[in-house]
């Protein structure tokens, strides 16, 4: 499975599975700003994507240096940088991806980051957000949920009602149960026994897992 890590320009949290993911990913994109982040981190990017309001001309020129790819776009355009790494990830044959550096920041880009996850496009595509100890990805039919006894588990539903929701291994169960859109019903469960399971018939839920210390 091809994997391609995205590091845009949010808060940068680098855990020892983010270290691991980046050193066996297939692909590595920085989106603009986040070309600084990752080479403070001692990543050599293969592709720097943006319209590079953010990215320093040094940052640039090292990154080239090291032989990436650069594409640059309008400023002028109807996608953010993040969503275009995204997109080229995708047109490259990535089946799992990492978004890093997503959060944080202006709230704009963190909603709009996040809300990506629902790109029709991603249907069959491995897409998760890392923040330090949380993740967020979309379950669009079934999932199990990566975490241990202990950890929350957050299901909110995207673009509409999530009906048809069965869980397994949550402390409160759903069987057959729907999650209304705009209602923080599904906030805060607990992984009772992992993995844990999630199942719907319709609609789209975003799985937001925070993991707890210990």
């Amino acid at each position: 499975m091809k994997s391609a890590i995205i590091i845009a320009h949010g808060d940068l949290e680098v855990t020892p599975e983010v270290e691991a993911l980046v050193r066996r990913a297939d692909l590595i994109i920085a989106a603009d700003g986040g070309a600084a982040a990752a080479l403070a981190q001692g990543w050599q990017p293969h592709l720097l994507v943006g319209d590079l309001d953010s990215a320093p001309p040094d940052v640039r020129a090292r990154v080239e240096a090291a032989g990436a790819e650069v594409l640059q776009y309008p400023a002028r355009k109807d996608e953010t940088d993040t969503e275009l790494a995204l997109r080229i990830a995708l047109e490259r044959g990535a089946q799992e991806v990492y978004l890093l550096g997503a959060l944080g920041g202006r709230l704009d880009h963190t909603l709009a980051n996040l809300l990506l996850l629902a790109l029709p496009e991603l249907q069959g595509v491995r897409v998760t957000i890392l923040a330090g100890r949380q993740r967020a990805f979309a379950i669009r039919h079934r999932a199990e949920i990566p975490g241990r006894p202990g950890d929350l588990v957050s299901l909110l539903p995207l673009g509409g009602d999530a009906t048809g929701i069965w869980t397994a291994g949550l402390d409160y169960p759903l069987r057959g149960g729907t999650l209304r859109f705009g209602a923080a019903r599904g906030i805060s469960n607990v992984i009772t026994q992992a993995p844990a399971e999630v199942r719907l018939e319709k609609g789209l839920l975003l799985a937001i897992v925070t993991q707890q210390p210990g």
